[in-house]
């Protein structure tokens, strides 16, 4: 197989895993409002599976967001602090304390 049919095999199938498996917890929130939800709250009724999914997706850019897993923490000046001397740490409090920034660094 060329590079090409991999990449575009590999990019089909990891479109079918992320559809398979908004459909499955499209299915799984609709399970668990109809269980929770009506006895909880007066009023609420059951939903359907579409509702549910849209439910899904609204959570999802409220709370999640759509940035995926590519992105990393920068851990740069975690690892920078880690590897300097106490008497460099102290240098550099100093010199945040004299530009009136916090003197810890970003964790």
């Amino acid at each position: 197989m060329h590079l090409k049919t991999k990449m575009k095999t590999r990019k089909l199938a990891k479109l079918g895993l992320l559809l398979a498996g908004a459909a499955v917890l499209g299915g799984v929130v609709m399970l668990l409002w109809n269980w929770v939800m009506p006895g909880l709250v007066e009023g609420v009724a059951p939903i359907d599976y579409w509702r549910a999914l849209g439910l899904l997706v609204l959570s999802r850019i409220l709370f999640g967001g759509f940035r995926g897993r590519g992105h990393r923490h920068d851990h740069g000046q975690w690892q920078r602090w880690q590897k300097m001397t106490p008497e460099e740490r102290e240098q550099f409090m100093q010199q945040c304390a004299q530009r009136d920034r916090p003197a810890q660094p970003n964790i």
